[in-house]
C-alpha cells in the first residue's frame, strides 16, 4: 500500500482489525491494484470501480483538492450518470466535511442532513439516498474524498462494515495517488535536469576554448546553477582581440537563453564593427526592439591591439573594471552609459588603457558580492587585495586562484562567477 508516517500506518492497522478476512483479502487485491499503476486517473477510475464492486453501490466518485485548496474537482465517477469534472466549493456538502473535520461520513438518510447538497441531483436527475463518504488523507494532507452512493439491497443503506471498508480502501487510494504524484513529478525533475544539461552544453559550446598560456586574454566561468547568466567572450578581429563580459539581470534558463542571444549578437556584430562604443549602440537597439519581460544586460565590450599593448572599451552599466600597474596601482574604470536593453538610441563613450604590462580584470558582481566565509563577502577592496596577492602568478593560473575562495564556499554560489583577464606580455 506504500509508505505513509507511523501514525497513518498505526491508524491503518487499527481500521484493518474490524474487517473480516473477504474483506481484508479485496483490500489487499486492490491495493495491488493501485501499486500496479502510476497513471493518477486510471488509479482513481480504479478506486471508484473497485469500491462500488465491492461495497455494492450503485453510484461512486472521486474528488480531488485543486491547486488552490479551495475547490474540488470531480476527477472519477461511476454509475447510472457521470458527473466527471464537476466542481464543489471545498467547505460545502457531505464531501467537504468530510474533508473538514477529516472523518468519514456515513448518511444513512440525506434528507435529515442538511449538509447535502440537492442541487446535484436536481441537475443530473439521479436520487441519492444515502452516502458513504471517507476522506483522502496522506500523511496529515488532505488531497480529496471517496464517496459512494445508494447501497444496493433490501433497505438501501450502508452497514458499518461497510464505513471500516471504505476507510481503509481510502488510505490505499490516498497512498496509490500520493505515490502517482511523486512518480510524476520524479518524471518531470529528470527531464528538466536533462534539458538543462543540454542547455549547459550548448551554453559551454558559446565559450572561447582554453587559450594557450602565453595568450593575453584569458577568462572563466562558473554557474551558480546549472546555466549561467553571464557571459565573456574572445575572439581575433584582424589584427585586434575582441573581448566582452557581460551579466543578464535574472538567474536561470530565462537569463541564459538571453545571455545566449546577447553572446550572438557581440559575436556577429564585432566582426563589422570596430570601435567598442558603437558597436554596443548596435546590440543596446537590437536587444531594445526584441527584449522581453524586461530583460537588460551590463556589457563591458573593447579591443585589445597586441602591437602597442593598449586597450580600448566601453562600459554599459558593468562593474567598473580594474586595472594594476606593474608598479601595484589600481584604477577603476566605472560605467559611462546604462546597461543594454533599458533605451534605445543610446551613444556609449569609450575609454582607453595602455597596458603597459600591466592586467586588465574585468568580471561580473558575482566575484565582488560573492562570500568567503558564511558571512563575508569578498568585496572590491578584497578582490583588489587577492589579485595583489597572487599577482606573481601567470595569468591562466592567476584567474582560477582568484575566485578559488568563493567557489570552495559551502553551499550553492550567490551569483555566477565570470573573470577576463588582459594582459600583454611584460
Amino acid at each position: 500500500m506504500g509508505t505513509g508516517s507511523p501514525d497513518d500506518d498505526k491508524r491503518l492497522a487499527a481500521r484493518l482489525g474490524g474487517l473480516d478476512h473477504a474483506h481484508l483479502q479485496a483490500l489487499a487485491d486492490m491495493a495491488q491494484g493501485f501499486a500496479a499503476s502510476l497513471d493518477i486517473d486510471e488509479t482513481l477510475r480504479t478506486a471508484v470501480v473497485e469500491s462500488m464492486r465491492y461495497l455494492d453501490a450503485e453510484a461512486g466518485s472521486i474528488f480531488i483538492l485543486d491547486e488552490t485548496g479551495e475547490v474540488l474537482e470531480c476527477r472519477a465517477s461511476a454509475g447510472p450518470v457521470s458527473i466527471t469534472g464537476m466542481r464543489l466549493t471545498a467547505d460545502k456538502g457531505v464531501v467537504g466535511r468530510a474533508m473538514q473535520e477529516g472523518v468519514p461520513q456515513m448518511i444513512r438518510d440525506v434528507s435529515s442532513d442538511p449538509a447535502f447538497n440537492r442541487s446535484v441531483d436536481a441537475d443530473t436527475g439521479f436520487q441519492t439516498r444515502s452516502i458513504l463518504c471517507a476522506p483522502l488523507a496522506v500523511r496529515g494532507h488532505t488531497l480529496g474524498a471517496l464517496e459512494l452512493i445508494n447501497k444496493r439491497g433490501a433497505d438501501g443503506l450502508f452497514a458499518e462494515s461497510d464505513r471500516l471498508f471504505l476507510i481503509a480502501l481510502a488510505s490505499a487510494a490516498a497512498m496509490a495517488i500520493h505515490n502517482a504524484r511523486m512518480a510524476i513529478q520524479l518524471v518531470e525533475q529528470e527531464r528538466v535536469r536533462k534539458e538543462l544539461e543540454v542547455a549547459r552544453e550548448i551554453q559551454r559550446s558559446l565559450l572561447p576554448p582554453d587559450p594557450a598560456p602565453n595568450a593575453p586574454i584569458h577568462g572563466l566561468n562558473i554557474p551558480a546553477r546549472s546555466v549561467s547568466g553571464d557571459l565573456y567572450l574572445f575572439f581575433p578581429v584582424g589584427e585586434l582581440l575582441f573581448f566582452a563580459v557581460g551579466d543578464v539581470a535574472g538567474k536561470g534558463v530565462h537569463a541564459a537563453l538571453f545571455m545566449a542571444k546577447v553572446s550572438s549578437l557581440l559575436r556577429a556584430m564585432a566582426k563589422l564593427e570596430r570601435e567598442p562604443g558603437r558597436l554596443l549602440a548596435r546590440v543596446n537597439d537590437e536587444i531594445r526592439e526584441t527584449a522581453t519581460r524586461g530583460m537588460f544586460v551590463t556589457l563591458v565590450a573593447g579591443l585589445y591591439d597586441p602591437a602597442t599593448d593598449w586597450v580600448r572599451f566601453a562600459n554599459a552599466g558593468h562593474e567598473p573594471p580594474l586595472y594594476r600597474a606593474p608598479s601595484g596601482r589600481f584604477q577603476r574604470f566605472p560605467a559611462l552609459a546604462p546597461p543594454l536593453g533599458i533605451l534605445s538610441g543610446l551613444k556609449f563613450a569609450e575609454q582607453e588603457l595602455a597596458l603597459e604590462g600591466g592586467g586588465l580584470y574585468v568580471f561580473t558582481d558575482g566575484i565582488t558580492e560573492g562570500r568567503t566565509a558564511k558571512t563575508r563577502r569578498l568585496t572590491a577592496e578584497g578582490f583588489k587585495a587577492r589579485i595583489e596577492c597572487l599577482s606573481e602568478l601567470p595569468p591562466a593560473q592567476r584567474i582560477k586562484a582568484l575566485v578559488e575562495p568563493l567557489v570552495k564556499v559551502e553551499g550553492a554560489l550567490h551569483d555566477d562567477i565570470t573573470l577576463l583577464l588582459v594582459e600583454g606580455p611584460g
